[in-house]
């Protein structure tokens, strides 16, 4: 497919009050369109932060664009994957062709990368076996996505940690700290929390708050390359349908 039939990829974040949210994601923006030159990338916020992903579609529209994948930043299937997403999407310009892509996770890539983050805090390979890990999340009220994340602490667990045991920000139990002190009690020689949030802001402060007594706390995920595989990932399965249709 020509280049320039490429639909445009359109970042649909959540949007935050504080301002690094949106200074990450915009430098993973940047990645993005550094790994794969001649791919037009737009971002647009749900809520909070300009421009709304509404704005950016009508402006889309009026440049004459026909085709976009929006692409949710967002870890696991919940409200707004299912819910506000969509309702957005209905509302925009009827000349635009727009097919919602999956979001990230769950994904081999993003374990690669909570691992990257944890190795850059200080630990290495050889500390798996010893050192239990907090998988925290920013927390869900939707039992499909609570489920996922301890689906993806049991398979992390799998490849040589101590422990792996999840915990939630908000919305579900456990905490953080509580996982924490679990993994204590437990006989982990160190614990570890990883947060599993892709952008600071109020939730993955209040997990750095919660790992007050681990021993290594790692950074959010943000312009991890893994993170970048797995948004152009997720695009270019989007597209598929539509190139097998034009018999590309």
């Amino acid at each position: 497919m020509p280049v320039a039939a490429r639909p445009v990829l359109l970042v649909v974040a959540h949007g935050s009050r504080d301002p690094r949210h949106a200074a990450t994601v915009h430098a993973l923006v940047r990645r993005l369109r550094a790994a794969r030159p001649g791919l037009r990338v737009e971002t647009g916020f749900l809520d909070f932060t300009v421009p709304s992903v509404h704005g950016v579609l009508e402006s889309l529209a009026a440049e004459g664009v026909r085709d976009v994948v929006a692409l949710p930043l967002l870890l696991t299937r919940a409200f707004h994957a299912k819910a506000d997403i969509p309702a957005v999407l209905r509302d925009a310009p009827a000349r635009l062709r727009i097919r919602q892509a999956e979001v990230l996770g769950p994904s081999p890539l993003l374990t690669r990368a909570l691992e990257r983050r944890l190795y850059e805090a200080g630990l290495g390979p050889a500390d798996k076996s010893s050192t239990g890990v907090v998988l925290a999340s920013a927390g869900s009220t939707d039992p499909e996505a609570i489920a996922v994340i301890a689906d993806i602490a049991r398979e992390w667990r799998r490849t040589g940690w101590c422990a792996v045991r999840p915990a939630f920000a908000s919305a579900s139990l456990p905490r953080t700290q509580d996982a924490v002190r679990e993994l204590r009690a437990l006989g982990c020689a160190r614990v570890a929390v990883a947060p599993y949030v892709l952008a600071p802001g109020f939730l993955p402060d209040r997990i750095a708050r919660g790992a007050a007594e681990a021993d290594v706390l790692a950074e959010v995920l943000g312009t991890a390359p893994e993170v970048v595989r797995v948004l152009l990932d997720r695009y270019d399965e989007a597209r598929r349908p539509a190139l097998a249709a034009l018999g590309a």
